[in-house]
């Protein structure tokens, strides 16, 4: 799950609200691509994976996922490897606060945006639906508290949890979520992909249903424009952990996402010691 994230997050960093015909042209998965006015270095995640990798960490750790622990882990693996992709203001938030508890002191808890849902994958490994909703709802109020910001991260963890716990096809992935969900999230998505974090969930449920591979799954989810980085993180780390799914994301991309203290091999790692945790 992690390492398919990872090298969504790093590919798609790419092309996030690039021009459709930058995206035509070099949305083919052959490498990694600079960004054509974004800095980041083409095979390094952004704070999707960051902050993804974080509550990965507790998890890991069987801490509990509560305010507290949360926060403080958000703050320690920006400090530890402090990286771009954030937005400028929460990249300056995460800069000046000095721990989790100055953290949840000073927070604006009010954005529908999808940043909640980005780092919502690592909890749908949690054994039952009621935990996973309460856990997403948690983790997301501290930074998203509002419905659909909230409702967006329990999307994203219920879609892991489906496919992680072998609960139906893909195909009745829509049924699944529908006691949850109020039917604005389960519509089939077109176009552009904007900010909210609704449209990011509805557009990367949209292409888990209708493809069968990662390597096609991360190109259209590309291919819809916008705010796609998010979208691949969602998709590809739920899809990496069903069984129609054809992983075939190619070699190198895996080979050639960095590789730091903090990057692929400390990935894979912490992905084993997270699916180890899967409840049989």
């Amino acid at each position: 799950m992690l390492l398919e994230l990872a090298i969504a997050d790093a590919y798609s960093a790419g092309f996030k609200y690039s021009d459709p015909t930058f995206v035509l042209a070099y949305n083919d998965l052959r490498g990694y691509v600079q960004h054509p006015l974004d800095n980041l270095k083409p095979g390094c995640y952004t704070d999707d994976t960051q902050m993804s990798i974080a509550i990965a960490e507790i998890l890991v750790a069987r801490q509990p996922l509560i305010c507290e622990f949360l926060a403080n882990s958000w703050v320690t693996a920006f400090k530890r490897d402090m990286r771009s992709g954030y937005s400028p203001s929460f990249y300056d938030f995460l800069a000046q606060v000095k721990d989790g508890n100055e953290f949840l002191n000073k927070i604006k808890p009010y954005s529908d945006k999808s940043g909640a849902a980005m780092r919502a994958a690592p909890i749908g490994i949690l054994p039952t639906v009621e935990q996973v909703i309460k856990a997403s709802i948690t983790q997301a109020a501290i930074t998203h508290n509002t419905p659909d910001g909230i409702n967006a991260a329990i999307a994203v963890a219920l879609v892991s949890h489906y496919f992680i716990y072998r609960l139906g096809k893909k195909a009745d992935l829509d049924e699944f979520l529908t006691p949850y969900l109020s039917a604005k999230w389960l519509k089939p998505w077109q176009g552009e992909v904007r900010e909210q974090g609704w449209m990011s969930v509805r557009a990367a449920i949209t292409a888990i249903i209708a493809n069968d591979r990662l390597s096609q799954l991360l190109q259209d989810c590309i291919a819809f424009t916008g705010e796609v980085n998010t979208v691949a993180a969602i998709a590809i780390s739920a899809a990496s952990c069903s069984e129609e799914y054809q992983q075939d994301l190619p070699q190198h991309l895996i080979d050639n996402l960095e590789n730091r203290e903090y990057g692929r091999d400390y990935i894979i790692g912490l992905d084993r010691k997270l699916m180890s945790l899967v409840k049989k």
